[in-house]
């Protein structure tokens, strides 16, 4: 077992419950870890036996694209995603940051992170 990490990925989105944002929209962070087998690609050195953090980096960018009112439907849908498009993958955590949060306070950013393993979605 191994993790594939993309850290800070920077993206410009319009998630939020207030008219300003959707309007002006946010800087957000999103950090994605997966889990999965990665012994065959490190022994055949081939993309297709690993987990593609390029194909990762597009479902990040395609679900922030579709604005949300809240950060924690935008975590599941990376996460359903991931688990739909990747079947390598056996567990996924993300975090999304929404940078200056217009929340009447000096708070540099508001985050919500989950984790899933795709074993617990079989489960239910």
């Amino acid at each position: 077992m191994g993790k594939i990490l993309l850290k800070n990925i920077h993206i410009y989105a319009y998630h939020g419950c207030m008219i300003e944002e959707e309007k002006i929209g946010s800087d957000y962070i999103v950090n994605l870890t997966v889990k999965a087998d990665l012994s065959l690609s490190s022994v055949t050195d081939k993309l297709e036996d690993t987990v593609d953090y390029v194909s990762l980096l597009a479902i990040v960018k395609k679900q922030m694209s579709i604005r949300s009112k809240l950060l924690e439907n935008v975590v599941d849908r990376i996460i359903n995603q991931v688990f739909n498009d990747l079947p390598k993958v056996s567990q996924v955590t993300v975090s999304v940051s929404k940078r200056n949060p217009p929340i009447g306070g000096s708070v540099e950013e508001v985050c919500v992170e989950k984790e899933l393993k795709r074993s617990s979605l079989n489960s239910n």
